[in-house]
């Protein structure tokens, strides 16, 4: 019914620890934060639904498909992009599908599907590094 001091103050930590730092990080980082997200949003739906924790399972692909559509596909932007962000948006269109799928057949192959889909391009996000393309940056004396 009640949790110790000590686990409620590792909680609160943990949630001032990601918020400071998400405001902290650069756009480039953000985009890798949102990939790290969805990978772990699809691993605890792989780990629910192999557990049957139907509940578990919906929450955590609802969270997945909330990161495409919210944050990585959001975050596309097609008059600069190109053929490069189109693709992207395919495969967060494609990954969207599968991932509805997987909940409602209960189907772990396609969540690995989308895991195999995504892995390649979150890791090839993270070795471009940096801050991200210059019209991600915020212009001096403005924001930053």
């Amino acid at each position: 019914m009640f949790t110790s001091v000590n686990s409620r103050a590792a909680s609160a930590y943990k949630r001032v620890a990601a918020d400071t730092g998400v405001q902290a990080a650069d756009p480039h980082q953000l985009v890798g934060l949102l990939f790290e997200a969805l990978m772990q949003s699809i691993h605890r739906a792989r780990g629910a639904m192999a557990q049957g924790e139907v509940a578990a399972k919906g929450a955590a692909i609802g969270k997945a498909v909330c990161i495409l559509e919210e944050g990585l596909k959001a975050g596309l932007n097609m008059a600069q992009g190109g053929e490069l962000a189109q693709n992207l948006r395919s495969i967060y269109d494609y990954s969207i599908l599968r991932l509805t799928q997987a909940n409602l057949r209960n189907d772990p192959a396609a969540l690995e599907e989308v895991s195999k889909l995504i892995e390649p391009v979150a890791q090839s996000w993270k070795l471009i590094g940096g801050p991200g393309p210059a019209y991600l940056q915020p212009v001096a004396g403005r924001g930053a």
